[in-house]
């Protein structure tokens, strides 16, 4: 790792400390409390102190010091323009799987980056496998409880773990749970499964080792592995491994599975700990389990409780409709681009929701070209692919997926901004998860996206340090 340089600041939250310093967008930090910062979990775990010395460099090169005497759970209020400032912690594997491996062309730069860094795994919910910590890494751990992290397993057993990782220098996955355990840190895990590698029994095996660890392991998800072609190419002439999609046979014989460890971990544990991708439910024609069942939604961003979640809002949004009137939103049209997969049920919704308020409401299920059909989640969609399938429809509105967007909501996948795909399109375009969201945007027109919401670590002045 390089030695930190000072970190840019990007924004400063109104009203906070940091603007009644005067701190400004284009200023540096140095240093605080004479340290010299690495990431952003280094500010907000050194800022948590009643008093704080920061020093800034001005944006015209001047210097100086400011010292805050606040409240120990108060923000300074700076958001920076990188999360770290020493590099980012790349992977040491090399998976037949690697979704990064079927990248085409053109995307965004920063999706080339084949990190497996356990600070974002903290501050932006990204997955990591644990294969590259040091023992800096782990005092780190100890000292500041980065807690909760995501983490990837993909399978317990040693071995079939290292094959599916390529690396045979890996650790043990078990014993690294029960280090983190033993520091105060959980984590959320998950297993992308590739049939006849770590299906089956190798399932069973993983579970039940995982269960075995709650609470330290909160939850498992079983996603299925997301294969572009050239992927699918790379994985079959390395490996030999075909990485086909999830038949409806297949899924529903998965969902039962997992169906029985949920019922034996709530008996066992007293929670489910494993939950299975919502697209493995689609593609089985059996309903998602109910919102108890996804213990707060923890893995939403990666897939799990997404369809559960829709349906909830959309029971409160229903109701609020039926309050509204019949006519209420009569004249108005929208037109709602989403992936493939999530299209039909969709469209059950769009059309109750058109006869409760009379707006005309059409969702478009929107191919993925660009990573190939099979590709079917909305979040992938890149922003080339809703302008040459929905341009020309000419609704009031288009409102398309947020989680097509980046983190701070400004570019698709293909590097793509929401003005130049609101400008190829011809109409206004605005984002949308839910269907309160949607009920909104109709009300009052389309607004720009803010930041994703992320499962950040909890705050260290809660007392969870």
């Amino acid at each position: 790792m390089r030695e930190p340089a000072p970190a840019l600041i990007s924004g400063v939250r109104p009203g906070s400390l940091a603007e009644e310093a005067g701190i400004e967008p284009g200023d540096s930090l140095i240093s605080l409390d004479g340290r010299v910062l690495r990431d952003v979990v280094d500010y907000q775990f050194y800022q948590a102190e009643p008093e704080v010395e920061v020093h800034i460099r001005k944006a015209n090169g001047l210097e100086e010091v400011i010292i805050f005497e606040k409240d120990i759970d108060e923000d300074l209020g700076l958001e920076f323009e990188r999360a770290t400032w020493d590099d980012v912690i790349l992977c040491n594997n090399n998976c037949f799987f690697c979704f990064l491996k079927g990248l085409p062309k053109g995307m965004r730069k920063t999706l080339y980056m084949k990190d497996d860094d356990y600070r974002l795994s903290f501050l932006h919910g990204n997955f990591v496998t644990l294969t590259n910590l040091r023992e800096d890494d782990w005092k780190r751990l100890e000292e500041q409880r980065l807690s909760p992290l995501n983490v990837s397993v993909h399978a317990t057993e040693l071995e079939l773990r290292r094959k599916m990782l390529s690396n045979p220098k890996a650790p043990d996955i078990l014993e690294q749970l029960r280090r983190l355990g033993a520091l105060g840190i959980q984590a959320h895990t998950q297993i992308v499964l590739c049939p006849g590698v770590n299906d089956g029994e190798h399932l069973d095996r993983s579970i039940e080792d995982l269960g075995a660890l709650y609470p330290t392991v909160q939850t498992v998800s079983v996603v299925p592995v997301g294969a572009s072609p050239k992927l699918e190419q790379w994985a079959r002439e390395r490996d030999g491994i075909e990485l086909v999609r999830p038949a409806k046979e297949y899924a529903s014989e998965l969902v039962a599975q997992v169906t029985r460890w949920q019922k034996r971990l709530r008996k066992e544990r007293g929670a489910a700990i494993v939950q299975c991708s919502d697209e493995y439910y689609v593609h089985a024609g059996v309903e998602v389990p109910p919102a108890s069942w996804y213990a707060g939604f923890p893995q939403y961003e990666n897939g799990i409780g997404m369809i559960r979640t829709m349906l909830e809002d959309w029971k409160r949004t229903r109701r609020r409709l039926q309050k509204l009137g019949p006519n209420a939103l009569a004249g108005r049209h929208i037109v709602i681009g989403c992936g493939t997969l999530i299209a039909g049920r969709l469209q059950e919704i769009a059309a109750e929701f058109e006869q409760l308020s009379g707006a005309r409401i059409e969702v478009h299920p929107v191919t993925n070209t660009v990573f190939g059909e099979r590709v079917n989640v909305s979040g992938l969609v890149c922003g080339g692919d809703f302008v040459r399938q929905l341009a020309g429809l000419n609704p009031d509105c288009y409102v398309l997926p947020r989680p097509s967007l980046d983190y701070f909501g400004r570019h698709f996948l293909d590097s793509r901004t929401v003005e130049e795909v609101e400008r190829d399109l011809g109409a206004p375009v605005a984002f949308a998860t839910q269907w309160s969201e949607v009920l909104r945007i109709l009300q009052h027109g389309p607004t720009r996206p803010g930041r994703n919401r992320a499962p950040n670590g909890a705050f260290w002045a809660t007392g969870t340090s």
